[in-house]
C-alpha cells in the first residue's frame, strides 16, 4: 500500500497553511514540524476526515516531521472500540507505507490516546485550581447555559481554593452523582467569545472507558484534554477544521495559564471538506445507520472511508483527491464530480478490462456449428501495454446486453436492430435475421449469422459497422451478482432545507444477476475491474463462492449528462 512513484515525485501543493510551516522551517523555529490527526472515537471517518489526514500526514511527510494517530477519547458514553478499530484501518488503508515514519506509531503503541494522558490532565486541572483559575459549579447544566447565554457569573465562581481542591478531589473519588458538579475554567463571564465565558473542563460520568475501564468517573471536555495532549506530544502545528476557530483563544489560554516549561503549539484553521450529494455530520451518518436507510457504516453509498474502500476506490484515488483538493480559509461545497474525476482517472489506468452483460439477452449464431469454441485475443488494458492480452471463449449461443438491441429503433441507433449489423468486440460482425418472443410477446431471443471473414484482427477484417458491443459465451459465463451504486441523494446540498433523508436516491442500488466471462471467476479484491462499455467494478467483501461485483462509479458522468438534459 505504498504511494506510488509518480506521488512521491509530484510537487507538494502549496497552500496557506504549507506557507506558514515553510516560514516556520526556514527560520529553524521549531527542531521537528509534528503534526498530529486527533479524530473521536464516536463514528466511522468520512471523507472530510480524509482531507484533514493527508494534509496533517502530508505536511510531516514534506517538511521532514512526524504526525501523530490520536484518539480524542475523552467522551466514553459516545465511544466505541469498534470505532477506534475502524479508524486505525482506514488511516492505514488511506496512507499506508507512503507515511509510514509520519505515523508517530511503534509496534508498542498505535495509535496515541486523550486517555494516556488523563492522570497529567488531571494534574493541570488541579494546577489552575490553585491558581485561582478554576472553580467547582453546581449549577445544573441547564442553569450553566442559561447564565453562560446571559453573560452572568455562577453563584459557585468565588468559592476558596481549598473548597475547590476539597470538591474536585471529592469529584474524582466518586461521591457526587452525574451530572451535579462540574469544573469550570475563571475566565470572563461576559466575554464577546462565549467559549470564554467561564467554559467546563471536566464533568461527573459513570461510563466504562474503552481504554481505561472504570478507573474515572470524571472525564476531561475535549476543549481541555485537545490542547494539553497536543501540548503532552509535542505537537508545534495543530491544525483543524475553522469551526474551532472561535476555540483558539480558549486553545491558548489553557496552556498559557499553566505556566508550561515547553515551546506551547499553535492552532491554525482551514475550511472542512463540504462535498455535493452526501452529508458530512457524523450523527447524522448515524441516523443512516441505525434507521437502516444503508447496510451499515461501510455501505458503499456512504460517504464513509470503509465505504469508499468497499465501493473499489483505491487508496491513490481518495488520496489523490484529499491530498490536492486546496487548503482554503472559506468554506464551500466541492463538486462532486471532482471527486469523482480523480476516481475514473485513476481506475482507467489500472483497472483490467473484462466482458461483462448485466441484462442478458441470448442470441443464437446460426452459421456457427453447435459445440464450436474458438478462442479470441482479448486486451487486458489499452493504457498499460505491460498487461497483455487473454483468451476468451466464442461459441454458438451468447448473451449480450439487451439495452444493445431495439425492434423499432430511433435514428442513430448504431447497435443491433432487425435485419442490422453489428461488430462483437474482439469477434466478428454478426446481421439480425429472426426475433423470438414468448406468448406473452417478450423478446427471448435473436437469431443471427456471423461474417466469419470480419474476424477482429484477421487478415479480411477490414469491412466496417458503425456499432460494437460486447458479449460472452452463455456456455462459458459465470453468474455474478452485481450491485450497481449511485448517489446517495438526488441534489447537491441535501441538508439545505430541512430532512436531508427527503432526498434519499430511491435508485441508489440496484441488483442484477449477470454474465461475466470466464476468467472472472478468479477475480481477486486486489484488483479493479472495468466490465467494458459499462462501469468500473470491484469484488466486494462478502463475494466467496458467490461471486458479488460493486459497480465503483460508471465510465461517464451520467448525472451530468442528466442535468444538461433538464436544462
Amino acid at each position: 500500500m505504498s504511494l506510488e512513484k509518480q506521488d512521491l515525485a509530484a510537487p507538494a501543493p502549496s497552500d496557506f497553511i504549507r506557507d506558514i510551516v515553510a516560514g516556520h522551517v526556514a527560520e529553524k523555529k521549531y527542531p521537528q514540524i509534528h503534526t498530529r490527526f486527533p479524530p473521536e472515537p464516536n463514528g466511522y471517518l468520512h471523507i472530510g476526515h480524509a482531507k484533514s489526514i493527508c494534509l496533517n500526514f502530508g505536511i510531516a511527510h514534506e517538511f521532514g516531521g512526524v504526525c501523530n494517530l490520536r484518539m480524542d477519547d475523552t467522551n466514553p458514553a459516545k465511544e466505541d472500540i469498534e470505532y477506534v478499530e475502524s479508524i486505525q484501518a482506514d488511516v492505514n488503508w488511506l496512507i499506508g507505507g507512503w507515511a509510514e515514519k509520519e505515523l508517530g506509531l511503534t509496534p508498542a503503541k498505535a495509535p496515541f490516546y486523550a486517555s494516556d494522558y488523563f492522570d497529567q490532565i488531571y494534574e493541570f486541572a488541579v494546577a489552575l485550581i490553585k491558581k485561582g483559575k478554576a472553580f467547582v459549579c453546581d449549577l445544573t447544566p441547564d442553569q450553566t447555559d442559561e447564565y453562560r447565554r446571559a453573560g452572568k457569573a455562577s453563584p459557585f465562581r468565588d468559592r476558596s481554593v481549598e473548597e475547590n481542591l476539597d470538591l474536585f478531589t471529592r469529584m474524582k473519588a466518586g461521591e457526587f452523582p452525574d451530572g451535579s458538579r462540574v469544573l469550570r475554567a475563571k475566565i470572563i463571564v461576559d466575554a464577546p467569545n462565549i467559549w470564554l465565558r467561564d467554559p467546563l473542563l471536566y464533568r461527573i460520568k459513570r461510563a466504562d472507558h474503552h481504554q481505561t475501564g472504570d478507573k474515572w468517573c470524571i472525564y476531561p471536555m475535549y476543549d481541555f484534554a485537545h490542547c494539553l495532549s497536543d501540548y503532552l506530544e509535542g505537537i508545534t502545528h495543530s491544525i483543524c477544521t475553522l469551526e474551532f476557530e472561535v476555540h483558539r483563544p480558549l486553545y491558548d489560554w489553557i496552556l498559557e495559564n499553566l505556566d508550561l516549561p515547553k515551546t506551547l503549539p499553535h492552532q491554525y484553521e482551514f475550511a472542512r471538506l463540504s462535498l455535493g450529494y452526501t452529508v458530512m455530520s457524523k450523527r447524522k451518518l448515524m441516523q443512516l445507520v441505525e434507521e437502516k436507510l444503508v447496510t451499515g457504516w461501510d455501505d458503499p453509498r456512504m460517504p464513509t472511508i470503509s465505504g469508499i474502500r468497499r465501493r473499489g476506490v483505491t487508496p491513490e484515488a481518495l488520496r489523490n483527491f484529499a491530498y490536492n483538493i486546496g487548503i482554503t480559509k472559506y468554506n464551500g461545497i466541492t463538486d462532486v464530480s471532482v471527486l469523482e474525476h480523480a476516481i475514473r482517472e485513476d481506475l482507467n489506468k489500472r483497472s483490467l478490462r473484462r466482458l461483462a452483460v448485466l441484462r442478458p439477452l441470448k442470441i443464437v449464431i446460426t452459421n456457427v456449428p453447435a459445440g464450436h469454441v474458438e478462442e479470441l485475443d482479448a486486451v487486458n488494458n489499452p493504457e498499460d501495454e505491460t498487461a497483455g492480452k487473454r483468451k476468451i471463449p466464442f461459441s454458438r449461443e451468447l448473451f449480450i446486453e439487451r439495452d444493445d438491441f431495439q425492434e423499432v429503433p430511433p435514428p442513430k441507433f448504431f447497435r443491433l436492430k432487425p435485419g442490422g449489423e453489428v461488430r462483437l468486440k474482439y469477434a466478428y460482425i454478426i446481421k439480425c435475421d429472426e426475433v423470438v418472443k414468448d406468448a406473452s410477446g417478450h423478446i427471448t431471443e435473436l437469431r443471427c449469422t456471423a461474417d466469419l471473414d470480419s474476424k477482429t484482427g484477421g487478415a479480411t477484417s477490414a469491412r466496417k459497422v458503425k456499432g460494437t458491443i460486447h458479449w460472452v459465451s452463455a456456455a462459458h459465463a459465470v453468474d455474478a451478482e452485481v450491485r450497481l451504486y449511485d448517489r446517495l441523494f438526488t441534489v447537491p446540498e441535501p441538508d439545505a432545507d430541512g430532512d436531508f433523508r427527503q432526498h434519499l436516491n430511491p435508485h441508489s442500488l440496484e441488483v442484477l444477476t449477470a454474465k461475466l466471462e470466464p476468467s472472472l471467476k478468479d477475480a481477486t479484491a486486489a484488483t479493479r475491474y472495468q466490465f467494458e462499455r459499462l462501469a468500473y467494478f470491484a469484488l466486494d467483501k462478502d463475494s466467496g463462492n458467490n461471486l458479488i461485483f460493486n459497480r465503483t462509479i460508471t465510465l461517464k458522468d451520467t448525472w451530468a449528462k442528466e442535468a444538461h438534459k433538464a436544462s
